[in-house]
């Protein structure tokens, strides 16, 4: 019979071997992310929006979320985009990248200065000035003048509070086969533990249980950054 001593040190090492085991997954796992999220090199126009975003205090999307867009849009073969939340167009730039060279970019915010900001970056990114339509205000008011099934993606990075709202939005305003995203859905984690009531969490928890079990989408949650809930509209 094994001593209680030697049975405990020997817990104690499975233990210590399931700890390091842990550590070192974790530790894979995040290399992996961070490399994943610089896979796609950004050019000078992107660095200067990023650099324009971090003096004004604003959190844009990451290089792999931007990055997942511009594949998104590409397979959508968007020609028509929404984007709520315009910043400092880093999202936009990634966007534009993505669509057909005569796509429009509608992006949509409720501080015009920032959309001053943006022009400038699409600007710099070699894009005319006809390929984005900027249209200052709150979401919830200029979405409702915007054509019932026009648009072939619609981005969502604005209030979180409104993430519901948009997604009933997006549903009138998107084409069978188009797609609809929604940045940040992690909340920095807040969003998958239940000890987070915070009303934005409760509200990013309804717009994810909304869009998994809608009959008419077909949801992904990819983990890049914060998280992006994207769904296609079935056709």
């Amino acid at each position: 019979m094994q001593s209680p001593t030697r049975a405990y040190a020997g817990r104690t090492r499975a233990a210590f071997r399931n700890r390091h085991r842990e550590r070192a997954i974790t530790g894979n796992r995040q290399a992996s992310w961070a490399f994943a999220d610089a896979f796609v090199a950004e050019g000078d126009a992107l660095i200067r929006a990023r650099s324009r975003a971090r003096e004004a205090g604003l959190r844009v999307v990451s290089p792999g979320t931007g990055a997942a867009l511009r594949l998104l849009a590409a397979t959508a073969d968007a020609k028509a985009v929404v984007e709520i939340g315009t910043g400092t167009g880093v999202s936009g730039i990634h966007l534009l990248h993505g669509m057909r060279p005569d796509g429009v970019l509608t992006t949509v915010d409720s501080e015009p200065d920032r959309q001053q900001l943006a022009r400038t970056a699409y600007r710099e990114a070699g894009f005319a000035a006809n390929r984005a339509r900027f249209i200052p205000g709150r979401a919830l008011e200029v979405l409702p003048r915007l054509a019932d099934g026009g648009y072939d993606l619609v981005f969502c990075d604005g209030d979180r509070l409104e993430y519901p709202d948009y997604l009933a939005e997006s549903l009138r305003l998107l084409r069978p086969g188009g797609l609809v995203c929604f940045e940040g859905t992690f909340a920095q984690g807040r969003s998958m533990d239940a000890a987070h009531q915070e009303p934005e969490v409760v509200r990013l928890r309804e717009l994810m249980r909304s869009v998994r079990d809608h009959e008419a989408l077909a949801p992904v949650l990819l983990p890049t950054d914060d998280g992006l809930l994207c769904a296609v509209r079935r056709r």
